[in-house]
C-alpha cells in the first residue's frame, strides 16, 4: 500500500525534510507539506527595495559545517542545482558602536569570546587574572552553562557587555546571560570540556573551525526565496497553504491530522509525521501524544525583532564598513545594521540606491516594538544617524518587517530537554526546526534531514 507522510510546517526545516524524504522513500510515496501561512519559507523571505533584492529575513548561512566540508545549507543548495548561484560577502570589516564611536570588531574572537586578551584594541578591559588553570577542564563532561556566566567568570564584565552580548544578540536577539553555550557556541562547549582555561578552549575551537578555507558566509544570488522554491519543487510534495493543523492523534495504522477551522474540520490520515513548527504550536500538538514531551518543548521562550530597510539616495556616504553591532548597554532600539549594498557586491548597482538594513529589538523588549511602522522607521533612521555620526537623508523607499516571537532563546540545558522530548515520542513522529536544533539555516536544514531519516527508517520497518 502506498505510504503517506505529512510534514507540518513549511519553513526551511520542513522543506529540507521533504526533500530528504523524497530521496529516501520509495517512488510513489505521498508527501504533503502543511503550512498554515500563505507562503513557504518561514523566516526565509526575499523582498525588494529600490529595485534591488533585499532579504526580509535571514540574509546568509555558514559555508562550512561543524566538522569541515560543506554546511547543510550549501549541500542542499548544490542538491537543488543552486551551487553556481552561491555568493559571498565582500571582505569589508564590521564594527561595534560603543560610546558614540564605531570601533572595528577585534579579530580572533569566537562569537565575541576572545582567545587573546591583549588584542581587544581598547574595546573592553578584561580581567585576565580570572582565567587560571585550576587543574581541571573549564566545564565538566556534559555540563552546559550560560555564555555570559562563563565569560564573565573568566574574563570579567566588559568582555560580556561590549563583545559577547552584541555578537550573540546579532544572531539570537538575546542576552548572553540567558543563552546556552552548548547551543549557541557548540565548538566552544566541546573544547571547554577538555581545556583548562577559556583562552585555550577558544584557541582549540578556532583551530577546528579554521580547517575549512574560504568565505565564512554564503547567500543565494537572487534571494533566499530561490532556495525555498527549489526545495518545494524537488520534494515533489503536495503543498497545502493556509490550512492549519490543529491536532494530531495516533490511529491503529498511523496518524490522523485534524485540519482547518473548528466549524469546518478536515482530517488526513498518514503513516508518519515530521513536525517542523515553533515550540508553542509543537507543544500544543504534542499534548495529546506525550504530556512530558509537550512540557519539555513548551518551556522555550522567544524574542521579537523588527527589520527596517532604507533605500537612501545614490552616493549617500556611509562608514567604510559592512555594518555594525550595538551592545545593549548603549540603550538603542537598533541592535545591528547592515550596509547591504556594500556588504553584498551582487546586490549593489552603481547608479542605484544605498541600502541599509537595521535590526531592532532584543529579548524582553517586545513593548518597545509595539508602535506603528512609521514610528519604527523614524526611530531607526534617527538612531542610525546618531550611531554613524551623521544624519541620514530621507529614504526614497523603505519597509518594515516584523518577526514577532521569531527567535528562540535557548536556555542552558536546552539540548538535554530536546533529547528528552524526542525520547518520549512514538516511532513515526519526528521533530525538526529552530525550536529544537538551532536558529542557523544549516542547523534547521540538518535537523529536518535527520527527522526525515528517522521517519524513513520507521517506514521501512
Amino acid at each position: 500500500m502506498r505510504k503517506r507522510v505529512a510534514v507540518v510546517g513549511g519553513g526551511v526545516a520542513g522543506l529540507a525534510a521533504a526533500v530528504r524524504l523524497r530521496d529516501l522513500v520509495p517512488a510513489g510515496t505521498d508527501l504533503i507539506v502543511y503550512e498554515q501561512g500563505g507562503a513557504l519559507g518561514g523566516k526565509l523571505r526575499t523582498g525588494e527595495l529600490g529595485g534591488l533584492v533585499v532579504e526580509r529575513g535571514a540574509e546568509s548561512f555558514l559555508t562550512a559545517g561543524p566538522a569541515g566540508g560543506d554546511s547543510a545549507a550549501v549541500a542542499l543548495a548544490k542538491r537543488l542545482g543552486l551551487g553556481s548561484s552561491l555568493v559571498h560577502p565582500a571582505t569589508v570589516p564590521a564594527a561595534l558602536s560603543i560610546g558614540g564611536r564605531l570601533t572595528p570588531i577585534p579579530a580572533g574572537t569566537l562569537v565575541g569570546v576572545p582567545a587573546d586578551l591583549d588584542k581587544l584594541d581598547g574595546v573592553a578591559q578584561p580581567d585576565a587574572g580570572r582565567d587560571h588553570d585550576d587543574g581541571r577542564p573549564v566545564l565538566a563532561a556534559g555540563e552546559d552553562v550560560a555564555v555570559g556566566a562563563l565569560v564573565r567568570d573568566r574574563y570579567g564584565e566588559q568582555v560580556v557587555d561590549r563583545l559577547v552580548d552584541p555578537l550573540l544578540g546579532g544572531v539570537y536577539a538575546g542576552r548572553a546571560d540567558g543563552l546556552s553555550l552548548e547551543v549557541t557556541i557548540p565548538q566552544l562547549a566541546e573544547t571547554a570540556r577538555v581545556e583548562h582555561t577559556l583562552r585555550a578552549a577558544v584557541r582549540s575551537a578556532q583551530a577546528k573551525r579554521n580547517r575549512t578555507p574560504g568565505p565564512v558566509f554564503s547567500a543565494v544570488d537572487g534571494g533566499m526565496t530561490r532556495l525555498v522554491s527549489a526545495a518545494a519543487a524537488a520534494s515533489g510534495a503536495r503543498i497545502s497553504l493556509g490550512l492549519p493543523v490543529r491536532d494530531i492523534a495516533r490511529t491503529a495504522r498511523g496518524w490522523r491530522l485534524l485540519l482547518g477551522a473548528a466549524p469546518f474540520p478536515e482530517t488526513d490520515d498518514v503513516d508518519a509525521i515530521v513536525l517542523a513548527v515553533p515550540a508553542r504550536p509543537a507543544a500544543r500538538l504534542l499534548a495529546g501524544v506525550s504530556a512530558a514531551a509537550a512540557e519539555a518543548v513548551g518551556v522555550l521562550d522567544y524574542a521579537s525583532v523588527a527589520l527596517v530597510a532604507l533605500a537612501l539616495p545614490a552616493g549617500t556616504p556611509l562608514p567604510e564598513l559592512s555594518g555594525f553591532l550595538v551592545p545593549p548597554s548603549e540603550g538603542t532600539l537598533v541592535k545591528a545594521a547592515t550596509f547591504v549594498t556594500r556588504k553584498w557586491p551582487h546586490v549593489a548597482n552603481d547608479s542605484g540606491p544605498v541600502i541599509v538594513r537595521a535590526s531592532l529589538g532584543r529579548a524582553g523588549e517586545q513593548e518597545r516594538l509595539q508602535v506603528d511602522d512609521q514610528v519604527l522607521l523614524d526611530r531607526a533612521r534617527r538612531e542610525l544617524g546618531e550611531l554613524i555620526g551623521g544624519e541620514l537623508p530621507p529614504p526614497a523607499a523603505s519597509w518594515v518587517q516584523r518577526w514577532g516571537g521569531g527567535l528562540p532563546q535557548y536556555a542552558p540545558g536546552h539540548r538535554e530537554r530536546v533529547a528528552f522530548a524526542r525520547a518520549q515520542l512514538p516511532p513515526g513522529l519526528a521533530l525538526a526546526g529552530a525550536a529544537f536544533d538551532g536558529v542557523g539555516i544549516p542547523a534547521c536544514i540538518a535537523g529536518g534531514e535527520r527527522a526525515a531519516e528517522d521517519v524513513s527508517k520507521y517506514l521501512e520497518g
